[in-house]
């Protein structure tokens, strides 16, 4: 079986053809709930994979007895655990506040640089669109951080004259990402097939405690169930699980 299921997209980049992929999110975990079996498959061929955290999740967790600045550390360790999960080893964080992502132009250019520095060829990042369906990828932070990150890549990344302290000041070249993949949004058109890889996401998942141990054997649930209706969606058999994109062609 296939490990890619393509629906709609045209001019889709072969994974052969992807050096580097760049994932912006707004908080820990982020990544991990929506594309940690994706990312696990991306890494398995070979490709290297940056993850780029705009917020430290410092609004995260369950225990009042944690101040926050206790759970923004706890959390940047989470993420770096889940990020060794699925052979992620570069980790960043931005250290914006937890709930309060604006799209600004400090944003962009923060997001910019680190598209200078990594050099992608296709940039995971959370859909800027409000889901009306599912209502928890929508997160104002998630929605700011896909405004932000996807100018970044057009056009600020590519081109030379904007934020010119990047090049001027840290030697940083321009730089033309060819493929940006939306998680989270009302548009699908692109699903992977991470059933061989489902372990592996959910030990992602586990890694972050402070935000998924009070599930218990419902993170396994309420996964099966969601990756399972992509699944079916994509037109794979019963008991395939799959996780799902919009891509956008942004050569």
């Amino acid at each position: 079986m296939s490990d890619l299921i393509v629906e709609d997209v045209t001019n889709l980049l072969d994974d052969s053809e992807v050096q580097r992929i760049l994932a912006v999110m707004a908080h820990p975990d982020d990544v991990d709930f929506g594309a940690a079996g994706t990312v696990a498959g991306w890494t398995d061929r070979g490709i290297e994979v940056a993850y780029l955290m705009v917020t430290d999740g410092d609004a995260g967790g369950f225990d009042d007895g944690v101040t926050r600045e206790e759970m923004a550390e706890l959390r940047r360790e989470e993420q770096r655990a889940a990020a060794k999960c699925v052979g992620v080893s570069d980790v960043r964080f931005l250290g914006y506040p937890d709930g309060r992502v604006e799209v600004s132009f400090d944003l962009r250019r923060d997001i910019a640089r680190v598209i200078r520095q990594v050099r992608p060829d296709r940039v995971l990042m959370p859909s800027p669109e409000r889901n009306y369906e599912r209502i928890y990828p929508s997160h104002p932070d998630h929605r700011a951080v896909g405004a932000a990150a996807l100018d970044a890549v057009y056009p600020d990344a590519r081109n030379p004259y904007a934020f010119p302290e990047l090049l001027a000041d840290e030697g940083l070249e321009a730089w033309t990402a060819r493929e940006v993949w939306l998680s989270g949004g009302p548009v699908v058109d692109h699903y992977v097939d991470i059933t061989d890889r489902f372990d592996r996401k959910v030990n992602a998942l586990r890694a972050h405690a402070s935000q998924t141990a009070h599930m218990g054997d419902g993170l396994l649930e309420m996964l099966r169930g969601w990756l399972g209706g992509n699944a079916a969606a994509a037109g794979l058999p019963e008991g395939r699980l799959a996780e799902s994109f919009q891509v956008i062609d942004t050569a």
